[in-house]
């Protein structure tokens, strides 16, 4: 795959993934002035090797050289079936995620965004319904035990009721087992070694059983089984400030797990938000069946290899 220009920033994660998918990764930088250059690396590569794509990456617009060129260089590998595609294209079919540009004058992304219809929504509450009753069952076997462990190192209350964001920004309370010290000091974002959380509490994050619940908060419609992260309403309101579309998360109910949160460790940042968010998007764009099966496979692998965070 060869990247041509560096427009969207790929970060550690996306670069290992995408060198376990694909053999040979190359990148170029393009700008008018060294057109001829950049064609001349590229027909190089493609000597030496075989690649699937070439990704255009680039804040500028072509020259009708490079235009012709790469047309050309499409018919001419049609039975290696290289294609030319654009890093919103590339990004959607391969790291699964929508492009959010930087700038805020072409909200184009957004037109194929919109909330489940009737007939997904009664799938989609099957499963809730169905899932969070399963989930009852297990938090009521270990819920003593999680008393016993919460109260021998942190005594104190066993549920942490929060304020978070739903569907149309609607605010509700987020139940889970309490996994932080009671009167910790006020940070905005959890860190992975953070000091607030006990033994336990790292535990139940890590095996996410301080989710367990919130099997109350879908059986009472608040949430699905799987969507968007249920995000604190305080955060909410600086994300609005940081990422004016943020919001469209909110077009479909929140879930206890997600597409964002089984590719993408807890975010400490507006960058690791704004990632988080083109998964999000990607989720209610093409949400599907198996998509949702896929999300719930994905949870369990994490929940038994405690790698949450």
């Amino acid at each position: 795959m060869i990247i041509l220009g560096n427009k969207y920033k790929f970060n550690e994660i996306e670069l290992k993934k995408l060198n376990r998918k694909f053999k040979n990764l190359k990148f170029l930088e393009y700008n008018n002035q060294n057109s001829v250059l950049t064609r001349k690396n590229i027909k190089d590569i493609l000597k030496k090797d075989y690649h699937k794509y070439i990704v255009l990456n680039t804040h500028m617009n072509l020259d009708p050289k490079m235009v012709r060129f790469l047309t050309l260089l499409q018919f001419k590998y049609k039975k290696k079936y290289l294609k030319v595609l654009s890093i919103q294209k590339f990004l959607e079919k391969e790291l699964c995620k929508i492009y959010i540009p930087d700038e805020l004058n072409n909200l184009n992304f957004l037109s194929e965004i919109k909330p489940y219809n009737k007939f997904e929504l009664f799938i989609k509450r099957s499963i809730d319904i169905v899932g969070a009753l399963i989930l009852w069952v297990i938090n009521l076997a270990i819920k003593p035990y999680i008393k016993k462990k919460i109260k021998e190192q942190s005594p104190g209350k066993l549920y942490f009721i929060q304020k978070r964001v739903g569907l149309n920004t609607k605010e509700f309370g987020c139940c889970k087992f309490r996994t932080m010290h009671e009167n910790s000091y006020f940070e905005k974002y959890t860190k992975k070694d953070d000091d607030r959380v006990f033994a336990f509490g790292k535990f139940m994050r890590k095996t996410r059983l301080d989710e367990l619940p919130q099997c109350i908060n879908v059986l009472k419609g608040d949430m699905h089984l799987v969507g968007p992260r249920a995000e604190w309403n305080i955060l909410v309101k600086e994300y609005e400030k940081e990422i004016p579309y943020y919001n469209e998360r909110h077009l479909v109910r929140p879930g206890i797990t997600g597409w964002a949160q089984v590719n993408y460790p807890y975010g400490e940042n507006l960058y690791d938000t704004k990632q988080k968010l083109m998964y999000d998007l990607y989720y209610i764009k093409h949400w599907s069946l198996w998509l949702e099966i896929k999300i719930v496979f994905k949870t369990l692998f994490i929940v038994i290899n405690k790698e949450g965070i």
